[in-house]
Parts: C-alpha cells; structure tokens; sequence
C-alpha cells in the first residue's frame, strides 16, 4: 500500500510538472515581447510544485531546487506502470533471471535503479522480465569491474523490480526499478536471445537483534561454572529448583556447552577471580576496621585475635617481622570471614561471559540509532528516523546512500547480518572526510562541501541517453577539476540545471560534471556532481 501510494504521488507530481510546462508556453506566446519568459519557462516547475521554499537570505523572487523532482527522473519522459509484479520471494529461494551488468553501479534493496535499453539482447533481457511468470518483472543486477585488462563480476548483486517502463518510437526502453532483495550468483550463461541470464540463490537475510535480556539476567551463575569443587562442596550451594531456576540451570548448561575448552578455562579463571577481588575488598574493609577498633580499645582487639585462634603469647613470640604477622592475620581473617559468609547469594547471582558494552556492539537497535544519529549530524538529510526501528531496512538505507567509492559500497553489499553492515557504516561515517581521484589521489572535495540535490540522498544513480548508468555524489564546491566543453541543457537530470563535463587537472580523468542554473533567480547557483566510480576508497 505505502508504494502504491508513493507511485500514486511520483505521478501527479510529473503530470503537474508537464502542466506547468504548458502553461508556461502559453503565456510565452502571449508575451512574446517579455525578454525574461525563456528564463520563467525553466523554472516552472520549481514555481508550482512548490515543495520548494523561500530562505532568509534569498530575495522575494528566488527560488531554492526542488530536491524531489531530480529523484522522479522526468527527463525520461512519460512511464507506464508494471502490473502481476511480486514484493519478493523467500530466502533460499533459487530463481533463474535476466542479468544485467552494470560497471560503477551498486544496487541495494529499497534504491532506485533508471536504465535505457538500447541494445537489441538487453531489450530481449527486458521482455523476457515482463513477461516470466516465476518471478514477472524483475531482473538481476550485478557489479562488474575492470581489474586490470580484463572485466570481473561481483558475485553478490540485487534484484531489481521493473516499477515503470516506456517503450519509445524507435523501439529502446526507458525503465525505473527498484532493488528488492541481495542474492548470489551461482553460475551464469548467455541466452539464445543473446542477453545474459543467471542462476541466483536469494540471501535469508537475519533478524535484528536486541541485546539479549538472558546474558544480564539468566546467564551463567558462578556456581555452575566452578565445576572443580568438590561433589559436598557443589551441594552446599544448590540452590531450590522452582520453575524459574530451573530454566536457569538449562540456560546455564547450554551456554557453557557452546564454549570451547580454552573458553571454558578463561571463563573459570575470570570468575574466579571476580569472586577472589570481591571477597579481598570486603576482607580489607573487615581488617581496617579491626584495625582502628584496635587503636581505640587494647581487650577488644586481644579478643578479636583469639577469636582466629592465636593467643598473646604466641602472637609476640613467633620471631616473624610484623609484615609476615600482618599477611597472617589478613589470611586468618580472610578464612574466618569465609567461613562466617555465606557466598550462596554470590555464586548464585548470574555473571555474563562479556561486559556488557561488548554487548552493546552486536545490539542491531542499538547501532541503529548510533548510525542514524551520525547520519543525520554528518550528512543531514534525507531523515533517518522513520526507519531507525528497523535496523535491517535502515542498514540498506545508509549503505545505498552515503558518498563513498562502488568499491565500499560492494563491501557492504556482500556483508552478512545487520549489526556487522552498521557497524562498518558508522565507521565509514565516522572517518568520512575527503573525496580524493581513484587514479592520482587528488583531493576534489571535503565531507563540509556535500550538497543534497535529491531526496535520495547525497548519493544517486541517473541514466544517460546512451544508455550509461552514473552514480553521482553532490558538493557544492570541488577542488583540482578541469572543465571541457560548454554547458547542456537537453538531458539534465536536474531540470533548469545545464551540465558540462568536469575531468580531474591532475590526470585528466573525467570526475563527473559541473551543473549550473539556466536561470540566475535558481539556487543554488551551481554544484558539482561526482561519479563514485572515480572516488578512491581512502577517505579520511
């Protein structure tokens, strides 16, 4: 329902758009005099659909882009929608789909993914994915690279459900997807029809986790654990079996049956010294006070020392120095005080196997809200909170979106459980600092210079008219960068934005392109857009 409703949405705003726009040639053939009605004509989206707000610092007749409308990709005209598709299958689920090999692309569950077909076996791929019946509208699509000379293939990729599509009059397709669920690759093979097709196992992706209450509460009493005592000593402290207890003691035999020998021995050897500093300190505390009992009153402290079995005379006549009396009697209290306590409360009271901020570290909620609060001081926008209590969705949500190399983002990809892909994401957040070229390490721009264009979020995939995917990062400036040619307007995928080509001053690879404002009323005036493909992994 929320998608049919995003759809739903996504087209008004587009039928708006295309309204406005013939609105505004309208008032151009009236006013053919007004030397201004081009410039209105460019920013009559942004005048109507108004998502688009005014600032403080900007006159009454400026304008700020409109970040939902680069994210509705119009510039590839009118789409229709797919029908009989399917939200996803089960994990494990083994499906035989079109491929589609994308170079400088990483797609992740819930992104969005425009392409223009052109070739003919691509085109055969997609017709083939509308029409399947095992899994209708939906194709696979994987990472390939250059390594050198030769072309590699990332072995985990996304399926992609067709959403909308448009075959145009010379016969190409113009498709928006979105990605759905991680599989891996178990062997591909070109088709008759000439187009790529892949066997894929569907990843059973895990459920997120809360610290368990169990390893806090339930988990591992001492006195299981001191399994070197004797049989008379163990029954001393064991305790009433009720109900609770007793699911304490199962909780207790599994968890020391899932440990290794060498765990087993450094679990002994930490409670027992946990019990050893434990007592040591009520023991001083008992030896200090004797001690200044002892000061204030000579018979009290006579009768203290008999107590432990040493009388006057031989305390005074033994010959040892008072730093072995001293050790002597802290032994005798410490054995009186022993035998005196009763430890059963102790040895009962449950004791985890880590302290609990290791815990902490694989709670998936936890690292959620430790990444969305990192997100939104770093990056900002697009908020994190509607999803911060689904770690799963969340995790996907910042690996498809935040500006590093395809590289890095592969890395995410291919990670399995949710609180490992957050904790690699928070350290990337972390440590996110510089945009440097992939081939001479120049810095292009800085984490204080991005600048979000989209509601997707700094980072977004846009498709050419040939038919290349780009996934670009946005800044508001960039360093060491070279322009070529001049600006276009036909094609942007910023509409009132013309693009020109930007390649690095170092090396003269092309970095991505430098958008400026076909009218001077548009803010912001220009920015950057930066191909991840050309970002070095080293960020920091």
């Amino acid at each position: 329902m929320d998608d049919d409703r995003i759809l739903e949405r996504e087209r008004l705003q587009i039928e708006l758009i295309r309204e406005l726009d013939f609105e505004e040639l309208q008032v151009e053939e009236v006013e053919e005099d007004s030397p201004d009605s081009d410039e209105d004509d460019d920013l009559a989206a942004f005048r109507v659909t108004s998502h688009t707000r005014l600032s403080d610092n900007l006159g009454a007749d400026e304008l700020v882009f409109n970040p939902d409308v680069a994210s509705l990709h119009t510039y590839l005209g009118e789409v229709e929608d797919t029908t009989n598709r399917i939200a996803s299958v089960d994990g494990g689920t083994v499906l035989k789909l079109p491929l589609f090999y994308l170079e400088g692309v990483v797609l992740f569950p819930e992104s969005t993914l425009p392409l223009r077909i052109i070739q003919s076996s691509f085109l055969a791929a997609v017709e083939r994915a509308l029409s399947q019946t095992n899994a209708p509208c939906t194709i696979g699509v994987i990472r390939v690279y250059r390594e050198g000379h030769q072309f590699k293939y990332a072995t985990v990729g996304t399926t992609a459900e067709i959403r909308q599509y448009r075959r145009l009059s010379d016969g190409s397709f113009n498709v928006i997807t979105r990605g759905q669920q991680r599989f891996r690759l178990k062997r591909r093979w070109t088709d008759v029809e000439g187009f790529p097709c892949g066997e894929v196992h569907i990843v059973d992706e895990d459920v997120p986790l809360r610290t368990p209450r169990d390893a806090f509460g339930k988990l591992v009493p001492v006195s299981n654990l001191r399994g070197r005592c004797d049989s008379s000593k163990m029954s001393t402290f064991t305790p009433h079996r009720d109900t609770d207890e007793q699911s304490v003691a199962n909780s207790e035999e599994s968890f020391e049956g899932g440990l290794t020998l060498s765990e087993k021995r450094l679990h002994h050897s930490a409670v027992d010294s946990i019990m050893d500093d434990w007592t040591s300190s009520d023991d001083d505390q008992v030896v200090s006070t004797s001690n200044i009992q002892s000061s204030a009153s000579h018979s009290y402290s006579s009768r203290s020392i008999r107590c432990s079995g040493q009388d006057d005379k031989n305390e005074s006549g033994n010959g040892k120095s008072p730093v072995s009396q001293g050790k002597d009697q802290k032994h005798f209290r410490l054995t009186s005080f022993r035998e005196k306590t009763d430890l059963n409360r102790f040895r009962m009271a449950p004791r985890a196997f880590w302290p609990y901020w290791v815990y902490r570290m694989y709670d998936s909620y936890h690292l959620a809200q430790r990444a969305a609060d990192l997100w939104k001081q770093i990056v900002g926008v697009p908020n994190m909170e509607a999803v911060v209590n689904k770690p799963d969705i969340l995790s996907f949500f910042i690996a498809s979106k935040i500006p590093v190399s395809e590289s890095i983002r592969q890395e995410l990809l291919e990670i399995d459980g949710v609180s490992y892909r957050l904790q690699r994401e928070i350290e990337l957040l972390e440590s996110f600092d510089r945009v440097r070229c992939k081939h001479c390490q120049t810095i292009i721009a800085r984490r204080s210079d991005m600048l979000v264009m989209s509601r997707d979020g700094p980072l977004g995939a846009y498709v050419n008219p040939h038919g290349y995917v780009h996934e670009v990062m946005t800044f508001y400036k960039a360093n060491d960068v070279a322009l070529r040619g001049r600006p276009v307007l036909k094609d942007s995928w910023f509409p009132g934005y013309a693009w020109t080509i930007a390649n690095c001053a170092t090396c003269e690879t092309q970095l991505g392109w430098l958008f400026t404002a076909a009218n001077k009323k548009l803010k912001p005036s220009s920015f950057w857009a930066v191909r991840s493909s050309q970002v070095a992994d080293d960020m920091r």
